[in-house]
This record gives C-alpha cells, sequence and structure tokens, in this order.
C-alpha cells in the first residue's frame, strides 16, 4: 500500500467514527513530513453545529498541534471533496496539498461545483489529488444514506 492510500485509510477510519455516531462519514488526517498530525470525523449533528466538519476540527487541532495558524508544510486528505467552507479554510491555512477519495457533486469546492483550490485570484492555490481510494469511500457514504432512509421510512 503506497503512502496515499495508507493515509486515506486512516481517514476512512475516522469516517467510520463519524457513521458509528449517526454523522455522515466523513473523516480527514493531516500529515506532515510523513506523519499524521491530526484526525477529524463530522460532528455536525452531535455537537449541533453547522462548522463542525471534519477539515476544520482536523486543521484546528494541526494548528494547537504545532502552535501556529500556517499549515504550509501540511497535506490533508479527506474521504469526501471538500465544501466552500472547508476549501476556504484549507486555502487560509495556506495548505500545500489536499487528497480526496471521491467527488461532492452538489457542494464540491476543489473542481466538481467550484474550485476555490485553484483560484488565480487568491495569494495562495493548493495542489489537489482526488480518487484515492474512492470506491471504498463512496459505498460507505451510500450506505449510510441508505440506512438513513430506511430509517426515515420505518418513521412514517
Amino acid at each position: 500500500m503506497n503512502n496515499e492510500a495508507r493515509y486515506m485509510q486512516e481517514a476512512l477510519k475516522e469516517a467510520r467514527k463519524a457513521f458509528d455516531i449517526g454523522e455522515v462519514p466523513i473523516g480527514c488526517v493531516i500529515v506532515q513530513n510523513g506523519k499524521i498530525i491530526a484526525r477529524g470525523y463530522n460532528k455536525r449533528q452531535t455537537s449541533k453545529n453547522a462548522l463542525m466538519h471534519a477539515e476544520i476540527i482536523a486543521i484546528n487541532k494541526a494548528c494547537k498541534r504545532l502552535n501556529k495558524w500556517i499549515l504550509d508544510d501540511c497535506d490533508i486528505y479527506v474521504t469526501l471533496e471538500p465544501c466552500p467552507m472547508c476549501a476556504g479554510a484549507i486555502l487560509q491555512a495556506r495548505m500545500k496539498r489536499v487528497v480526496f477519495a471521491t467527488s461532492e457533486p452538489k457542494f464540491g469546492a476543489c473542481g466538481s461545483v467550484v474550485n476555490l483550490l485553484n483560484n488565480q485570484s487568491f495569494n495562495h492555490q493548493v495542489d489537489v489529488t482526488c480518487g484515492i481510494m474512492q470506491e471504498e469511500s463512496k459505498q460507505l457514504l451510500q450506505n449510510f444514506f441508505h440506512i438513513l432512509r430506511q430509517n426515515n421510512k420505518n418513521k412514517v
């Protein structure tokens, strides 16, 4: 298993934590110099806070761990394409690279709907790689939404 797949596997572990508590299963890890320095998974429902996306949680942890807000020597691995809020946070942190598993056709801000990370109007651009462990991430999301639909159907 190459490093990209290994890091994405760790992000998928985080996504499964979200799945297990009834959150949309999105997870991420932040890597600096070949070492995972921060992890995060969705906690919007459990925290009742719209900002508690996996990426925001992990960026916050990385900043605290490194005691700085510029993460220009870090890569972020996330199981789903970041939304505009998370892409904005990635830009603000001056991250070097984003690697995501699967695209987000409704809110994706790394090329699916918009591409904030490579907008030449900004003073920073971020390298983007997509498709690493795409099927595993997509399957986890599909399973989650299938269960959610079944549960909602059974409530009626």
